[in-house]
């Protein structure tokens, strides 16, 4: 799937950071099993990666990673929680060794971190006030009239607003996905961007929001947008990334992979759709 990135340069600059500049250090999974510790980011988003209230690491991404940090003999994870637009710069910063997200694989964030495989697929979605006042259901609708849209710092979003032709004065740019309730109840943002997964789970929180009714995906150069989630290392952690790769390869044919994307909502499409895309593919756009 070809999909065009129009990021402006603020928010480029804001994506990467200042850590950028620094340079990439390289991981091995010998370092990581002398060491005896991994340490993995997720984004404290539900359902891809999150810490929940007992300090446990949940998700698909912190699930399928552990599994294969066992099988790889890294006997302990220390979990870091960043908001989303600081991952790849934490990585860049070696504040952690791996990201363990979700984060959808796209060409621009492919020029600053390495990525495994994908792990999961997944369509799009919109949150709105109880009712959809505003009667919106798809991105495109906001191309056109007042309507206001707000997105992630750091998410894709952004690339499908700017391809869609959505002006950036439409635009409401939220720090976390928690922020969505209140921005999209108090009428701060006519609705919210982001993964159907995300705004199920942010509908289920609250019933002053609702998902879209009759949703559809944004068409992008003529094809609907869907996701691929993977983990993301340092540019210089080749030797980790191809590990985690191989025993990535193994554990999705395996009934526990299956099971821990069925328990987060992915759909047996979602499932096979993962199979459907390479990271090459997806890197080259």
């Amino acid at each position: 799937m070809k999909r065009p990135l129009f990021r402006s340069a603020l928010a480029l600059s804001l994506a990467l950071g200042s850590a950028a500049l620094l340079p990439a250090h390289a991981v091995s999974v010998e370092d990581l099993q002398k060491r005896g510790t991994v340490r993995i980011a997720v984004a404290n988003e539900i359902p891809y990666g999150y810490m929940d209230m007992n300090g446990e690491a949940k998700g698909p991404g912190p699930e399928v990673a552990a599994a294969i940090m066992k099988n790889l003999g890294v006997e302990r994870i220390e979990w870091v929680t960043t908001n989303f637009g600081s991952l790849i710069p934490g990585l860049q910063a070696n504040r952690f060794d791996m990201v363990a997200a979700e984060m959808a694989i796209l060409p621009e964030r492919c020029k600053q971190v390495l990525y495994s495989n994908p792990n999961s697929s997944y369509g799009e979605g919109l949150l709105v006030a109880k009712g959809n006042p505003k009667d919106v259901h798809t991105y495109e609708e906001f191309a056109n009239g007042d309507h206001t849209i707000a997105i992630m710092a750091g998410a894709d979003q952004l690339e499908m607003m700017q391809a869609l032709g959505v002006d950036e004065s439409r635009l409401v740019t939220l720090a976390n996905n928690a922020d969505a309730i209140s921005a999209v109840s108090t009428g701060r943002a006519d609705a919210y961007a982001a993964t159907s997964l995300t705004v199920s789970e942010l509908a289920s929180k609250s019933d002053k929001v609702e998902p879209a009714a009759e949703f559809k995906d944004p068409i992008v150069d003529g094809e609907p947008v869907r996701s691929w989630g993977g983990f993301a290392f340092a540019q210089d952690s080749e030797s980790l990334r191809d590990a985690v790769n191989d025993e990535l390869r193994s554990f999705k044919n395996t009934p526990e992979w299956q099971d821990i994307l069925s328990r987060y909502g992915f759909s047996d499409t979602d499932m096979s759709q993962s199979n459907e895309r390479t990271t090459e593919q997806l890197c080259a756009g």
